[in-house]
């Protein structure tokens, strides 16, 4: 059933109420500046990027944007937890349920985060301005304290809990983090195929979970 649907008492389906005209505007003109944001990222990169570039391309004032966002660090920030939402969800969905084996499972999640973020037009631009120099979008999609990195370890925190729910919080807190971390260090200086890194990755962050029953790197 719909998120947006709730069961009345009497077992009626009901729609919930519409936005207000000041809320549904405010959601259009936040969309309008993040597709505006979005498109010159991609045009230009970040670096290149004013607030009144943004303004202008979204046709509402430079005063509605610092409002909306508070600084230009907010809009990026925004720009690409929008951007990623979509992306982690096929991550969530390639682990949960995912294939029986879990050497497989996690190789096959790597490898979908290492080959579609190359899909994703804003990601791909600032992956290809980090591998030239440095680009200010880069560390909301590494830094340990952004929610992007926050939500890629809690997913996959979450399937090793389903997966080796016998072992220590500690060792999987462990192995979630060296999977996130070696993941996007790949993602922005790849050292192999996608194929080969998901494969090599698995097999050591499940290293220290498997111990010697470790899958082989093959399998």
């Amino acid at each position: 059933m719909a998120t947006d649907r709730q069961r009345s008492t009497n077992g009626l389906v009901r729609e919930d109420p519409p936005d207000s005209p000041r809320i549904a505007w405010r959601k259009q003109m936040r969309a309008s500046i993040l597709d505006a944001a979005h498109e010159l990222t991609c045009e230009a990169g970040w670096d290149e990027v004013s607030l009144t570039a943004v303004a202008a391309r979204a046709q509402v004032s430079r005063p509605s944007v610092y409002k909306e966002f508070g600084n230009r660090a907010g809009l990026g920030r925004a720009l690409v937890i929008r951007e990623t939402q979509q992306f982690l969800a096929g991550v969530a969905d390639t682990l949960h349920p995912g294939l029986p084996d879990s050497h497989a499972c996690l190789e096959a999640a790597i490898r979908y985060v290492l080959e579609e973020a190359h899909t994703q037009p804003l990601i791909r631009a600032v992956i290809a301005a980090a591998r030239h120099g440095s680009d200010s979008l880069l560390p909301y999609l590494t830094a340990r304290t952004d929610p992007i990195f926050d939500a890629g370890q809690y997913l996959v925190r979450e399937w090793l809990s389903t997966r080796y729910s016998e072992q220590p919080t500690e060792n999987r807190e462990m192995a979630a983090d060296i999977i996130v971390r070696m993941t996007i260090s790949h993602l922005i200086l790849p050292a192999a195929e996608p194929h080969v890194t998901a494969r090599r990755l698995a097999t050591a962050a499940l290293k220290p979970l498997h111990g010697r029953n470790r899958p082989p790197a093959g399998s």
